[in-house]
C-alpha cells in the first residue's frame, strides 16, 4: 500500500473495510478516495466558513456556547468527546460510535448531517440508536444533554437533527453535493482518474482540477 495512502487516509485498511460495505458498483478505489480527501482539505483551507458555522440560528445564550462559538476553542473539546477525527477526513476510518458522537456533539449546518446519516446506514441498527440518543437530549433524560447542546453552539441543532433523521428514514432527503452527501462523495470519488499517473495526465491536459474534479 502506498505511502501517500497512509498519509492522506489515516488508516487505509479501515477505509478498505468500510468500502467493502458499499455497493461494489458505487465504491471508488483507494486512490480515488485520496483525491476526495484532498478535495476536503481544499474545502477546509479555502471554504472554512462552510464548516462548523450556522446560517439559520443564533448562538445559544449560555456562557459555554458563547465561548465555544470560537472554533479553535471548540476543537479540543470535540477531540476530548471523540466527536471529530482530523486524520479521517472522509469518515471511512471512523467506526459506528465515532459517527454517532460526531452527529451528537459537532455542529452541522443545514443538511450537512446527511453525510453522516448515510454513513450510519452502513451499520445495522445505528440509525435507530441515533434516534434514541437524540431523543434523550431533546427530552432532558440524557444527563449530558445540556453540555452537548452547548458544544453544538447554535440553537435548535438537535431539533433539526431529529427532523433530518426522520426525513432520512422516510427517504425524502437527498443531495448531489459531495460536501453534504456521503453517497454524492462516493460518486465524486468514483468519477475521478483511477491512478496517480492518470490523474497527473488529466491535470496536465486541463481535464482535472482539485476543487472541481474530473471534467
Amino acid at each position: 500500500m502506498s505511502w501517500h495512502a497512509w498519509l492522506l487516509l489515516g488508516w487505509p485498511p479501515a477505509v478498505g473495510r468500510s468500502l467493502s460495505r458499499v455497493d461494489p458498483l458505487r465504491a471508488p478505489t483507494l486512490w480515488q478516495v485520496e483525491l476526495g480527501v484532498l478535495r476536503m482539505w481544499h474545502r477546509v483551507l479555502f471554504r472554512p466558513e462552510t464548516i462548523g458555522t450556522c446560517t439559520a440560528h443564533p448562538v445559544r445564550g449560555t456562557w459555554r456556547a458563547r465561548l465555544l462559538q470560537w472554533r479553535p476553542l471548540r476543537f479540543p473539546f470535540l477531540l476530548w468527546e471523540r466527536a471529530v477525527a482530523p486524520w479521517d477526513m472522509s469518515g471511512l476510518v471512523s467506526g459506528r460510535e465515532r459517527v454517532l458522537r460526531h452527529l451528537l456533539a459537532a455542529h452541522h449546518d443545514a443538511d450537512q448531517f446527511l453525510y453522516d446519516l448515510e454513513m450510519l446506514d452502513l451499520h445495522p441498527g445505528a440509525i435507530d440508536e441515533l434516534g434514541a440518543r437524540v431523543r434523550a437530549v431533546l427530552d432532558g433524560t440524557d444527563p449530558r444533554g445540556r453540555w452537548l447542546r452547548d458544544l453544538c453552539v447554535y440553537e435548535r441543532y438537535h431539533e433539526d437533527l431529529w427532523a433530518g433523521l426522520q426525513s432520512h428514514r422516510a427517504g425524502t432527503r437527498r443531495s448531489d453535493d459531495p460536501d453534504i452527501s456521503f453517497l454524492a462523495y462516493l460518486a465524486w470519488c468514483a468519477a475521478q482518474p483511477a491512478t496517480p499517473a492518470a490523474t497527473w495526465r488529466a491535470w496536465r491536459e486541463g481535464r482535472w482540477r482539485l476543487a472541481d474534479g474530473a471534467t
